[in-house]
């Protein structure tokens, strides 16, 4: 199971996570503390489904929703940084995108999902479109950041 591996490397690591989520709505953190013993790696997540909330318990920059929108690779970054700096944690996840059924526009489809991880010195975000229900695009959604987590540590 995916949320064992990551809880087995960070122990074995000592080393930290937290997590913020918008289109998942906290299944990321749900998916990690389903294994015992996750209080030993696993800081906590914030849900921040509004931009209010991205900006003021994250830091994400009013601009970049502006300028870029929610669902973007930068708004993601900003909200792994986020999570990481507010809670002190080794390392953070930001996801945000577009779970449908709607929302969606050519530019930006339903199913869009941006993911980021991010250390004190480094980061990378990946673009995804997955298709099905809501809860399926939330599923696949979180399955993959826990998938690029791994392979950011690893």
């Amino acid at each position: 199971m995916l949320s064992e591996e990551v809880g087995e490397l960070l122990r074995s690591r000592k080393e930290t996570l937290a997590v913020a989520e918008s289109c998942t709505g906290g299944k990321v953190g749900d998916l990690i503390t389903d294994v015992p013993g996750s209080s030993d790696y696993f800081l906590g997540g914030i849900v921040s489904y509004s931009n209010e909330a991205k900006v003021k318990l994250l830091g994400v920059s009013s601009g970049t929703l502006r300028s870029k929108g929610a669902v973007s690779e930068e708004v993601a970054i900003q909200m792994a940084r986020g999570v990481r700096e507010r809670t002190g944690s080794t390392y953070g996840i930001g996801i945000t995108g577009i779970a449908g059924p709607t929302g969606g526009s050519e530019a930006k489809p339903v199913g869009l999902v941006y993911v980021a991880v991010a250390s004190a010195t480094e980061q990378v975000c990946e673009r995804k479109v997955f298709n099905g229900t809501r809860a399926e695009v939330k599923t696949a959604a979180a399955e993959h950041a826990l998938q690029m987590f791994l392979k950011f540590i690893s």
